[in-house]
């Protein structure tokens, strides 16, 4: 499931910065519809993200900009301390409210996807988490 990034505001607010990457996808769709990539270079994903998006992606209505045939979907993966190395897929508002609502800086990387002809293309990160209360450094006293 994705999340903007609304949904992610605690009490304290959103930490950091959103990143996100439309002008590179534009960028990469128009290259491709010039002919200077082809297919194979950009229909690339990996099999564990379409397994994922198959299984966990949240549907759109956005039809994908290279096969033209199929809606893609969104996959959420969160990185962070205490998490798998490879991320964990968030499939539900509520598992992404419980880990916004962690101690720990995470990041959600929202990842657009075609099961048809395997496009992806990464989307946004989203700094969710976070809620460490930060000690100030201490002051000299002299």
């Amino acid at each position: 499931m994705s999340f903007g990034a609304s949904s992610l505001r605690g009490a304290t607010g959103l930490r950091g910065a959103v990143v996100d990457h439309r002008f590179a996808r534009r960028h990469l769709i128009n290259e491709f519809r010039r002919g200077r990539l082809r297919k194979d270079q950009v229909c690339d994903a990996h099999p564990e993200l379409i397994r994922a998006a198959s299984n966990f992606g949240a549907p759109t209505q956005v039809r994908c900009p290279i096969c033209e045939q199929q809606e893609v979907v969104l996959v959420t993966y969160v990185f962070g301390p205490r998490l798998p190395a490879f991320g964990r897929v968030v499939s539900t508002a509520a598992q992404m409210q419980t880990l916004s609502r962690s101690n720990d800086d995470l990041a959600a990387y929202v990842v657009e996807a075609c099961t048809g002809c395997r496009w992806h293309h990464l989307l946004r990160v989203l700094p969710i988490g976070g809620r460490k209360k930060r000690t100030p450094p201490q002051q000299a006293q002299g």
